[in-house]
């Protein structure tokens, strides 16, 4: 290259000269860049064939050029400028491609490629772009509720490291919200990083809010332009607790069951349906004109029937927000006259009643020995199978475990009464004596025999059933004879008597013997007979046999004769 004092280095000078004032060559040409990648500018420019070098240049505010980049076409050396801002940061290709790293927010100029011939300049420049994606918007400092029919900041909605700015817009369920006179205001504001010149967008939400925005989702989004145009990101969902004055109060009782009996603990509970619940109510008891104040719930315990009545509760400060319920107390009373255990004479009258008090309609059982009776008892005349243990029952069908029961022992006593009877056997050896005894409690029953006699058998006992038994003993006597039974128990003691004779024994004794020896003559006298009858018979046979033999000479005849024979013999 030239001496700085030759000519053509005056006119390479004069015309880099010009060239910066009258700028000859193509217009303007923009590149766009990513924030932090490469940004690639050509030259846009064909090189001549007496090129002498390239160079890069860009352009202050002033308008005051700044180079930066060199290369030399002949010598293929590349040189660049002490520029603080590109060092390490720049490539010159050999066809004159610019490349620089790292693209910043100040890296947005006007770049000129210069082409220098001996007799002149080309220029090409370029506008680069750089463009900065936001951060995705969040929304912070989020109201902890909001309130219907008030206006209240729900949050900020912020998205940092933007170039250029963006503009963020709220939602409500994906609807976009616009700013509405005392329900809607929204305040947008931006700020600039002085180091990086990225921006940072807050846009504050001021909401009226309503019951309809319970679990309804809130979001915004930022919008930006990019190098491939205009782009927005959207927020994750906000939904805001939303607070709402009651506007209705119900109350229940708990645990909740069908019905309420005495003795049972009861709890009232108040509930009002606004956000939050109401934690304190007025509860008014029947025939109190005053409340009680309590949290949401008040417990009674133990009641009673006179329990029954209207309940209310109420807000605190407002009684005419108030709900009631209706509590039946149910009861059920049981009298049974008379009761326990009663001891009763046979034959005496006891009249018996069970009777009912209850909230409502109650079934009756009567039992007598676990056994359910037909009807209630009646006794007009008691008798020992009326004794027992009579229960008289009853329940509230539609009220689980409200029953009652009273019982009645019936105890039937009487004096001993004593029947005997005889019963002789066929034979007419011996007698059965049976002693009848009806009585309460069981009389003990006692044998005494007076006269001689053979006892074939001990007493006999009966099982003791409804008050009465009976007790036997078989005897043979020898002569005439008393059997005395004795039945005692606590009451009294009974003595009856059986004579019984012997005579009737000999007699029937007799009898036999004489039957007997009448029936052995009258079989000897009949063998007797029998034996004359035999003898006659067999002569008068045997003359008649010889008879016909001599008279019959066919075979069938004496065949006859025969079979005739042996019939008789028979």
């Amino acid at each position: 290259m030239a001496s700085k004092g030759s000519p053509s280095c005056r006119l390479v000078f004069c015309l880099l000269i010009s060239a910066a004032v009258l700028r000859p060559g193509l217009g303007w040409y923009t590149v766009n860049s990513a924030y932090g990648d490469t940004i690639i500018m050509p030259c846009r420019l064909d090189v001549p064939q007496n090129l002498m070098f390239g160079k890069w240049k860009y352009e202050k505010l002033d308008g005051s050029p700044v180079f930066i980049a060199f290369r030399s076409s002949t010598k293929k050396s590349v040189q660049y400028d002490d520029v603080p801002e590109y060092k390490d940061r720049l490539s010159l290709s050999e066809n004159y491609t610019l490349s620089i790293n790292n693209a910043k927010i100040s890296d947005e100029k006007r770049f000129v490629c210069m082409l220098v011939t001996e007799d002149n300049v080309f220029e090409a420049p370029t506008v680069v772009k750089v463009f900065k994606q936001p951060s995705k918007p969040e929304i912070v400092n989020r109201a902890a509720f909001l309130e219907t029919e008030q206006l209240k900041k729900l949050g900020d909605c912020i998205s940092r490291d933007s170039y250029p700015d963006g503009n963020i817009t709220w939602y409500r369920n994906g609807k976009v919200l616009q700013p509405v006179d005392g329900e809607v205001a929204i305040l947008f504001k931006k700020e600039i990083d002085p180091g990086t010149q990225l921006y940072t967008m807050t846009s504050s939400l001021e909401y009226k809010t309503t019951k309809s925005d319970i679990q309804m989702p809130f979001t915004c989004s930022v919008t930006y332009y990019g190098p491939s145009g205009q782009k927005t990101i959207y927020s994750e969902q906000a939904i805001f607790d939303i607070y709402y004055p009651t506007e209705q109060v119900t109350i229940q009782v708990l645990p909740p069951k069908n019905a309420i009996k005495e003795g049972d603990n009861i709890t009232l509970q108040c509930l009002g349906n606004g956000n939050p619940p109401p934690e304190e109510f007025m509860f008014y008891l029947p025939g109190q004109a005053e409340g009680i104040r309590s949290s949401n719930t008040y417990t009674l315990t133990d009641v009673r029937r006179n329990a029954t009545g209207d309940y209310k509760c109420s807000l605190i400060d407002q009684r005419n927000m108030a709900a009631s319920t209706t509590i039946t107390v149910h009861y059920l009373d049981l009298s049974l006259n008379p009761s326990g255990e009663v001891t009763k004479q046979i034959g005496d009258t006891l009249p018996v009643s069970c009777t009912i008090s209850a909230s409502r309609n109650a079934t009756v059982v009567w039992m007598k020995d676990n056994i359910r009776l037909r009807s209630s008892p009646s006794f007009s005349s008691l008798h020992y199978q009326d004794a027992g243990n009579y229960v008289c029952e009853t329940a509230l069908q539609e009220v689980e475990g409200l029953k009652k029961r009273e019982s009645l022992t019936l105890i039937v006593e009487g004096k001993p009464q004593i029947k005997m009877t005889k019963k002789t056997d066929p034979s007419g050896l011996s007698k059965t004596i049976i002693c009848h005894v009806e009585g309460f409690p069981k009389p003990a029953i006692q044998w005494t025999i007076t006269g001689s006699g053979s006892v074939i058998n001990q007493t006999e006992e009966s099982p003791y059933i409804n008050g009465r038994y009976y007790s036997k003993i078989i005897i043979s006597p020898e002569e005439n004879v008393t059997l005395t039974c004795t039945a005692e128990n606590q009451l009294e003691r009974t003595v009856n008597s059986l004579n019984v004779s012997a005579n009737e024994n000999r007699e029937k004794v007799n009898d036999q013997a004489k039957l007997i020896v009448g029936i052995v003559v009258g079989l000897l006298l009949a063998a007797l007979v029998a034996g004359v009858v035999y003898w006659l018979y067999m002569k008068k046979s045997k003359t008649a046999s010889k008879h016909v033999n001599k008279d019959l000479g066919n075979m069938e005849e004496n065949k006859k004769l025969e079979e005739n024979n042996h019939k008789t013999e028979a």
